[in-house]
């Protein structure tokens, strides 16, 4: 009499694959969340150059200060309403507004790794690890 089922080898060799797929597209799914997130920081980016533009326009230069530009934005540390801090340098001759992802402190959850994007009076945006 032959019964019908599968070996325990067949359910172990089944279970290993669909462990490393699931570890393939967690991987993937971080990755595509994180570069979702970091859309936060682009858009905050092109409001504080605009906002920038507007103050040169003006005062003929620019400024360090968010709440000159009518921005309230966190600053020298992370903010628990959102995922990045943000800097302005370089004024008043010129600009370089920062986000630099939160590794704690931040909005939850907070990157295991910092990441830096930068934005230029030219809208020039360039930074470090891939979300660009």
């Amino acid at each position: 009499m032959k019964t019908k089922g599968f070996t325990l080898i067949e359910m172990m060799m089944v279970v290993v694959i669909v462990g490393i797929l699931a570890s393939m597209a967690l991987a993937r799914y971080i990755r595509v969340v994180e570069k979702g997130r970091s859309s936060e920081a682009r858009h905050i980016l092109g409001l504080i150059r605009d906002s920038e533009l507007a103050y040169y326009v003006e005062w003929d230069g620019y400024t360090n200060n968010f709440a000159t530009l009518g921005l309230a934005l966190p600053g020298g540390s992370c903010n628990g309403s959102y995922h990045f801090r943000y800097a302005i340098t370089g004024a008043p001759a010129s600009f370089t507004a920062t986000a630099t992802r939160c590794t704690s402190g931040g909005k939850s959850p907070n990157a295991q790794t910092s990441f830096v994007l930068n934005i230029t009076p030219a809208g020039v945006l360039n930074g470090t690890g891939g979300f660009v």
